[in-house]
């Protein structure tokens, strides 16, 4: 079996900051299992945010010219893929939000005008989450960003295959205190399991 390719988008406003520490050591594992591996860092990316025009459903086609022609293509290449993000205000990053939104032309490519985004003989792909969040007392601080993630994944024929999740990280490099989640994400990179078709 060739080796499958492994698409990391690291959501995060702040470089190095925790979540991308996680994705890069996921990435890591993922690479020691022998697969190839791409990190993109939407900051460093001009994506625009959706402007609800409509155009998308008319053609399949956005009329924002910008870094996420790129990230479509890349999103419906990749064998599996993993979303990183710290939470702001119950949800995921402006930044990953704002491809999240974008991913509306591959919808209408879906549902509306009624196209195959990946050959069915590819299975569910499979993908992850994983965020960090400051707060250590509400329960439910993941649940905005994983039902936002989930819903992008199921429009992208994608399989919600995993998460990691840890509060009460705030300040950049709390997550080096943690005592096992960098060995966590390693190993969830490494276990990444692919469906038989």
């Amino acid at each position: 079996m060739k080796p499958a390719q492994v698409l990391g988008i690291s959501g995060s406003p702040r470089r190095n900051g925790n979540s991308e520490l996680l994705i890069r050591e996921f990435m890591r594992g993922a690479e020691s299992g022998g697969h190839k591996t791409e990190l993109i860092i939407l900051s460093e990316l001009k994506i625009s945010p959706c402007t609800s025009c409509g155009s998308c459903q008319k053609n399949g086609k956005c009329i924002i010219i910008d870094d996420m022609q790129l990230m479509h293509e890349k999103l419906l290449q990749a064998d599996c893929i993993v979303f990183a993000s710290p939470i702001y205000f119950g949800g995921v990053s402006a930044q990953l939000k704002s491809l999240i939104d974008r991913c509306q032309t591959l919808w209408s490519r879906k549902y509306v005008l009624k196209e195959a985004l990946i050959s069915p003989d590819r299975g569910k792909r499979p993908g992850y989450f994983i965020s960090t969040a400051g707060r250590k007392d509400y329960s439910k601080v993941f649940e905005g960003a994983i039902y936002t993630v989930k819903a992008i994944f199921g429009s992208l024929d994608i399989k919600y295959s995993g998460e990691l999740l840890f509060k009460d990280i705030e300040n950049k490099g709390d997550i080096l205190k943690h005592p096992d989640a960098l060995k966590m994400a390693f190993e969830a990179g490494s276990s990444i399991g692919f469906e038989k078709n």
